[in-house]
């Protein structure tokens, strides 16, 4: 696409994180509501909050990368690598002290730039 400079790159990138946060948003509520609602276990929370991440990631990056032409891989690395910088940045916030790099954060790490890599990947091939 002839003209797509940087201003669309970096407006391209924060649509994407935006839709993957409110997406992260809403999908989070409703599984709230059924916490509180129903008899799932507390213990399937972590699960689902990795799987909600993951999809958000891959959504957001997939819908801010359809108007590019190429840099998928780069522009939805940078999705999922701003996503999971937002979500340290609230839970150190949130958390203080106790907010510790472990395993699980390893693996939303992760989770975040292979969903942001493979929706950049989907986003650009997609024809509009």
């Amino acid at each position: 696409m002839e003209g797509y400079g940087n201003s669309n790159i970096i407006l391209n990138i924060l649509k994407g994180l935006v839709i993957s946060i409110v997406f992260t948003l809403i999908c989070l509520f409703i599984f709230s509501c059924l916490l509180v609602y129903t008899d799932i276990s507390e213990n399937l929370m972590r699960p689902v909050i990795i799987i909600i991440t993951g999809i958000s990631i891959l959504i957001g990056s997939s819908l801010g990368n359809i108007k590019a032409n190429k840099n998928g891989i780069v522009n939805g690395a940078i999705i999922g690598g701003l996503y999971i910088l937002c979500i340290y940045v609230v839970s150190s916030l949130v958390n203080g002290a106790n907010f510790a790099l472990n395993m699980q954060s390893l693996l939303m790490i992760g989770i975040g730039l292979l969903g942001g890599v493979i929706g950049g990947v989907i986003g650009v091939n997609i024809k509009s």
